[in-house]
């Protein structure tokens, strides 16, 4: 081909291929927005009729829809562990959550999220709910994270709680510093959302990594007076859509600042929806069951990721993966150094990437605290025998949990499911062991074991391996790969 032919060839090939001219660099600037209790029907861009998010959505349509994407337990704190830790929270002893009496947190020995970005250079920021301990070992700041602008627990941990009394004031904390106490929630999604821009735009020239946790849409909830009675759904829906408003303000720092190609942005929940406050909860769309539970609505949270030219826009996926993926992808992609123990994540870079054949996870197990309910291998899920949590009579009204009305104060118990089930208004249930193909069937509804008793038999196993390797306090097997929370009582000053 003459150099001048094969000149006009190459200008065509830049013109027609804009991800040749400006690839995403290898190493991108990474935010992760982690809200608390969306439902995986909350979202217009996963079926909601009556809550606009127009920025969240187009998240969707620049990157990649996940619709199979699972968090490691339907609770807080346990969803953070192994979000943090790429690890099952039951392997790092973070199972449920913690509240201000909790003597215990993350280990120090564990290496968190924050402190992989950091070894490589990054700027790192935590603006929101950091729940993984409250004591001073634990805290964010000494985690890996310059920055740190939130609340330490969940925002019902304070006077505002909607069942308990008694509480001490919930604290925000610039930093180590406490700052104000029972501040006014409704400015919450804003305070965090212009903490993350100017984070963003004084870190513009080297690269960062924002972990936004916000702390909408968990009960009690709020929305700031711009955005109450603009949604379909009542408080809970405006919630949400000042949530889409606080996404949009962060894309738009990044398209203002010229950092769109070079950032990987990612959306999630840390787990379901808390069903039993009815109208101040979400919606988990066609999934089964919410929050506190292994059903697929309650491990099950929307996934959106955008990354223009390495993430494909527009496409849907229903591989399964998780938050513990999430974490060893992001470290191996920042070239930093896995933490030297058992990691429970794998890289699913190519998932996200899109390439031909590419997969999800193959195995994955379902805990609630110390008990195992349900393993999945493939199409399938298996839940083994257990009681579960399911909304009694009518949801709750006004903040309150289900059949609050009925409550009487000396019959709420205070442990285990039945102590859970008392103080939130759920009843309990007992699943027996049961057999479902949640690829064709995500909702649960079609019990299949005795067709199957091979696959049944092949699931059992795995539960048995889990059992040895990480306990189940159904079966008293202890497991034999756990390693310590952090207990300040116990940690060297």
């Amino acid at each position: 081909m003459p150099l001048r032919s094969l000149f006009v060839f190459l200008i065509f090939l830049l013109g027609a291929f804009p991800a040749l001219r400006a690839a995403a660099p290898a190493t991108p600037n990474v935010v992760l927005i982690f809200v608390d209790d969306l439902g995986y029907g909350d979202l217009g861009c996963f079926g909601a009729k009556d809550i606009a998010t127009p920025q969240i959505d187009s998240l969707a349509r620049d990157g990649t829809k996940f619709t199979g994407f699972y968090v490691a337990q339907a609770v807080c704190t346990a969803s953070r562990a192994a979000l943090m830790t790429g690890s099952y929270p039951n392997r790092v002893n973070m199972s449920g959550a913690l509240n201000h009496t909790s003597p215990v947190g993350i280990h120090p020995a564990e290496k968190l999220l924050g402190e992989h970005f950091k070894t490589r250079g990054y700027a790192t920021a935590a603006f929101g709910k950091w729940h993984l301990g409250h004591h001073a070992p634990f805290w964010p700041t000494n985690r890996g994270f310059d920055e740190f602008f939130g609340i330490p627990y969940s925002n019902d941990n304070g006077p505002l709680h909607p069942v308990t009394r008694g509480i001490p004031s919930l604290p925000l904390y610039d930093g180590d510093r406490i700052v104000e106490r029972d501040p006014d929630q409704a400015h919450f999604t804003r305070r965090f959302t212009e903490r993350a821009v100017s984070f963003i735009e004084r870190h513009r020239d080297r690269p960062f990594f924002l972990y936004l946790p916000h702390v909408m849409p968990h009960v009690p909830i709020f929305a700031s007076e711009k955005f109450k009675g603009r949604s379909g759904r009542g408080l809970y829906g405006d919630v949400v859509q000042e949530l889409d408003w606080g996404v949009g303000e962060i894309l738009a720092a990044l398209r203002r600042l010229g950092l769109e190609q070079n950032t990987l942005v990612i959306f999630t929940s840390d787990n379901g929806p808390f069903l039993s406050y009815g109208e101040h909860a979400g919606s988990a769309g066609p999934l089964r069951e919410g929050k506190l539970t292994t059903f697929e609505g309650g491990m099950r949270s929307p996934c959106l990721v955008r990354w223009p030219g390495r993430v494909p826009a527009g496409r849907t996926s229903d591989e399964p993966w998780s938050t513990m993926d999430l974490n060893v992808t992001l470290t191996r992609l920042i070239g930093a150094t896995p933490a030297a123990v058992k990691l429970d994540g794998t890289d699913v870079l190519p998932l996200l990437e899109g390439r031909p054949g590419a997969k999800g996870r193959g195995e994955f197990l379902f805990y609630s605290g110390e008990e195992l309910h349900a393993v999945r291998a493939g199409d399938w899920k298996l839940h083994l025998p257990h009681d579960y949590l399911t909304v009694a009579a009518e949801p709750g009204r006004g903040g309150k949990p289900s059949n609050w009305a009925n409550m009487k104060p000396q019959a709420i118990e205070n442990s285990g499911i039945r102590g859970i089930a008392s103080r939130h208004g759920y009843r309990v249930e007992t699943i027996g062991l049961s057999l479902y193909n949640v690829r064709t069937d995500p909702g649960e509804t079609r019990e299949v074991a005795a067709a199957h008793p091979d696959i049944v038999a092949r699931l059992q196993q795995l539960a048995a391996a889990a059992r040895a390797d990480l306990g189940d306090s159904l079966t008293a097997a202890k497991g034999s790969g756990l390693r310590p929370a952090g207990d300040i009582r116990k940690l060297a000053p």
